[in-house]
């Protein structure tokens, strides 16, 4: 029989103890393979790491993206939250820069992470949530840099997203090799955008619909407008 509802609170019955046993075995052991081989990681090789059968996975977990949200839900919203966070910040191009550090710590150490952030993974509320806010965020900090006179003023949202997607998506083939190697190219990216180091750029930059042709040539979602 299925775990049916708790009739005291309307919502799902209490796991039965071996059942939330599974439940946690499974979500530690996906965290652990995602964060080594990355989101494509075969479910039969968590479930094996986990200690249980692959119906015992599925009866838990019925789709892929219902797994990632479970392993990846605190994290994603951690960084939603140091996007509040970053957006209260009274010198924007500290809360700007902070920010993009906190985001390629992730990157650099869990490569499912980076699959969430840099591919065209679906179907993940938190990931969804976290896209719309991460693409406000950027542009609220642009903006608020420019106006302070410490970012370059012909710097748009695309601009920076662009730039990041590439940078992210070799962070953990980089860090395998010098841990800490992505905060160099990162802070060689953020000196281009300081106000003293502008120079004429050669051509306009992306509009937001041609920077989501760009991401889907890519395999990457669409961002979210403003």
């Amino acid at each position: 029989m299925g775990a049916g509802k708790d009739s005291r609170t309307n919502g799902p019955a209490p796991l039965r103890r071996d059942a939330q046993r599974n439940k946690d075995l499974l979500i530690a052991a996906a965290r652990e393979i995602y964060a080594e081989q990355g989101v494509d990681a075969p479910l039969d090789e968590i479930a094996r790491r986990a200690g249980v059968g692959n119906a015992t996975l599925y009866r838990r977990f019925p789709t892929r993206a219902a797994l990632i949200e479970e392993v990846f839900h605190d994290a994603l919203t951690a960084t939603l939250r140091a996007g509040e966070e970053a957006r209260k910040g009274d010198d924007a191009w500290a809360a700007f820069t902070g920010y993009l550090e906190r985001i390629f710590e992730g990157l650099a150490t869990d490569r499912g992470a980076n699959d969430l952030m840099t591919t065209g993974i679906e179907g993940i509320t938190s990931l969804d949530a976290l896209r719309s806010h991460h693409h406000e965020t950027i542009s609220i900090l642009i903006r608020r840099a420019q106006d302070q006179g410490t970012m370059r003023d012909d710097v748009v949202t695309e601009d920076l997203l662009f730039a990041l997607a590439a940078l992210g998506r070799v962070v953990p083939a980089a860090a395998t090799v010098v841990p800490d190697s992505w905060r160099r190219h990162l802070a060689l990216l953020l000196d281009g955008l300081r106000t003293e180091a502008a120079r004429p750029l050669p051509v306009p930059p992306f509009t937001l619909d041609q920077f989501g042709d760009v991401l889907q040539e890519l395999g990457t979602p669409r961002p979210g407008r403003q």
